[in-house]
């Protein structure tokens, strides 16, 4: 599907999903969710790997492979764009733009533990404008998201957040996004003070709030990043069960799965 089709959803509030694979992916689009965007974590999970342990020609095959397994618009959660130069995300951008993706996400985080996120307003809005660049060269239409990661490290501070995501909408950004927010009031205080249509991840305690709950607070997109992979994956671990005390009732837990997967999957 198209960007401009992407785009046009962002009109009114709507649910992105995140598969981690094309089984995923068809299933979430079968239930009738409208786009969807892939998680580093959830795909770094499927190799036995941490987030951030795959590599740029991974993520981009990776978007490849999601974005053609599927009829709706797909967003491709590209980190910090493999590398913190701008022409790091300028080649990240300009590879995602040779797909079919509608758009993806660029990350302002280093990767490092003791500096987790850029912390030089300059270079992290000039690793958006790169990102732009690459968007306006490849002559198509992409969706561009960027990401203010402080939250999610305990670092963030609203009115830097608010800045810093002001600063990425005039670099070029369509979607801004600060995950790890952490209530209702700051993703009101967010989205009353920026220019674009906010991205809200809803990630622990803001899980027990329905989706109106979000759109009444000015959120116009929401993610779930890799909570449905690592609920999916929560449930496998419990197997653990079968060899402490020789239990099989997982498996009656979960006996309609099959019954309910298999409309969404090919022969």
């Amino acid at each position: 599907m198209t960007a401009e089709t992407f785009r046009t959803l962002h009109k009114t509030p709507f649910i992105i999903p995140n598969p981690w694979d094309i089984g995923s992916a068809r299933m979430l689009a079968g239930l009738g969710f409208k786009a969807l965007a892939t998680t580093s974590s959830g795909y770094a999970m499927t190799l036995g790997r941490r987030d951030y342990g795959i590599s740029r020609d991974e993520a981009l095959d990776h978007a490849r492979v999601i974005s053609s397994a599927v009829d709706i618009p797909v967003s491709a959660d590209l980190e910090n764009g493999f590398g913190l130069a701008p022409s790091h995300v300028f080649e990240t951008i300009k590879g995602a733009c040779e797909t079919k993706l509608a758009g993806g996400s660029i990350e302002d985080s280093t990767g490092e533990t003791d500096t987790p996120v850029i912390e030089d307003d300059t270079l992290a809005t000039e690793r958006i404008q790169a990102a732009r660049e690459a968007i306006n060269k490849s002559g198509r239409d992409f969706v561009l998201t960027a990401r203010a990661e402080a939250f999610l490290y305990g670092r963030g501070e609203i009115n830097k957040i608010i800045d810093r995501l002001n600063a990425f909408a005039d670099a070029g950004a369509d979607v801004l996004y600060a995950p790890g927010l952490p209530d209702l009031a700051a993703i009101r205080t967010v989205c009353a003070n920026v220019s674009k249509p906010v991205n809200v991840l809803v990630l622990g305690d803001l899980a027990q709030h329905k989706a109106a709950e979000f759109y009444e607070a000015g959120a116009m997109r929401l993610s779930i990043g890799g909570g449905l992979a690592w609920s999916a994956y929560g449930i496998l671990a419990q197997s653990r069960t079968i060899l402490s005390d020789g239990s099989f009732d997982i498996l009656t837990a979960n006996r309609d799965g099959a019954a309910i997967i298999s409309p969404f999957l090919e022969n």
